[in-house]
């Protein structure tokens, strides 16, 4: 037997986090592969994990002990043992794992660029999350951009499927989107492919609190960046809301500013998670939620095999360079660093121009 160490929260209070220690088998069975987790990005969308857990089924990846959860997040991890003979010993490969030092999946698939877990508990889950690509056969791998793809990579993927999303429906008629939360990974991905896509015909509004406001205006991608306090500010166009933080009260004072200009109202994550009830019968139409495996699953079947990751890595290219210069990765191992990061970024008091980089493992 082996020990591994696992960081955990409690579902009903997300400040009171423990380090768990525990015993796995040495003993794979056939298909089964250890996985040491090296590395992970941790971001506000992994706060967004951990609030929508239950409703959203982002608990059910990783089970822990009762009461307790695993927050997914996206990183790097290396084969130590496998008893899979389609999966080697030394194997680097990227995607969705918790904060712990050790994975043990049930891999299934040969493809040259990725395999799959196929334990009975992810089964029914959605597949992009079960996914981990080989960096060998990935195209857009290099070690040297290892932090910039766990920091961007799943978050840019899902501002473009909204971009696509809202695109697909001729922007719902709006000429203006607002933005909440601009200084959030996504937000800023959003943004950037606005700004590059649709320039003229759709003007993007960030908003933002005050300490970040310099930060956001720097980054050259908003048309226009407005403070939470400042709402009433914002033109009274047809407009699209895309709401990043989940902040009720924000959430309000948009829809009861735009009232009937707002188009359409789009819920994707929960940034301020603490201010996320609040927002009842509001005015304009009813917020609906954006989920991004759906939209994948959608564009696979509309565009067939490859398309989507095709057109993902061409609007990725053009992303990635000036998102390296906007956010410098910063780098922490071992348990206290893991803990005081998820603290500072539970209370959302992380540097929007830092990307935090973790590992459980001190280094």
């Amino acid at each position: 037997m082996t020990t591994q160490t696992d960081f955990i929260v409690d579902k009903t209070n997300l400040r009171n986090c423990q380090w768990l220690q525990t015993q796995r088998a040495t003993q794979l069975h056939s298909g089964q592969v250890l996985l040491a987790i090296d590395s992970f990005a941790f971001t506000a969308n992994n706060i967004t994990y951990a609030v929508a857990g239950d409703s959203m089924s982002y608990w059910r990846f990783f089970p822990t002990q009762e009461g307790w959860g695993r927050i997914p997040v996206w990183g790097y991890a290396d084969v130590v043992e496998s008893a899979n003979s389609k999966i080697n010993v030394g194997e680097r490969v990227y995607g969705y794992f918790p904060m712990s030092s050790h994975l043990l999946v049930n891999a299934a698939g040969d493809g040259k660029r990725s395999w799959y877990d196929q334990s009975e508990h992810r089964s029914s889950l959605s597949r992009v999350y079960n996914q981990y690509l080989r960096t060998e056969g990935d195209p857009s791998y290099s070690a040297e951009n290892e932090a910039a793809q766990m920091l961007f990579r799943p978050l840019f993927m899902t501002s473009f499927l909204i971009d696509d999303f809202l695109s697909d429906n001729n922007f719902f008629g709006a000429s203006q989107i607002v933005i909440t939360s601009a200084s959030s990974k996504t937000s800023i991905g959003l943004a950037h492919t606005i700004h590059r896509n649709r320039a003229g015909q759709c003007k993007a509004i960030g908003l933002t609190s005050h300490s970040n406001l310099e930060f956001v205006k720097s980054l050259g991608i908003y048309d226009e960046v407005v403070t939470y306090d400042n709402i009433e500010s914002i033109h009274k166009a047809p407009t699209i809301s895309v709401d990043m933080a989940g902040n009720g009260s924000v959430l309000m004072d948009l829809h009861r500013h735009l009232a009937d200009q707002l188009q359409y109202s789009c819920l994707v994550g929960v940034t301020h998670w603490e201010a996320r009830q609040g927002a009842q019968q509001l005015p304009g139409p009813k917020p609906e939620l954006f989920f991004a495996p759906s939209r994948i699953e959608k564009r696979n079947q509309d565009w067939g095999s490859g398309v989507l990751d095709s057109r993902l890595a061409e609007a990725w290219q053009h992303f990635i360079g000036e998102a390296n210069e906007w956010i410098k990765p910063s780098t922490t191992t071992g348990k206290v660093g893991v803990e005081d990061i998820y603290q500072l970024t539970l209370a959302g008091k992380a540097r929007a121009d830092t990307g935090y980089i973790l590992s459980v493992v001190e280094q």
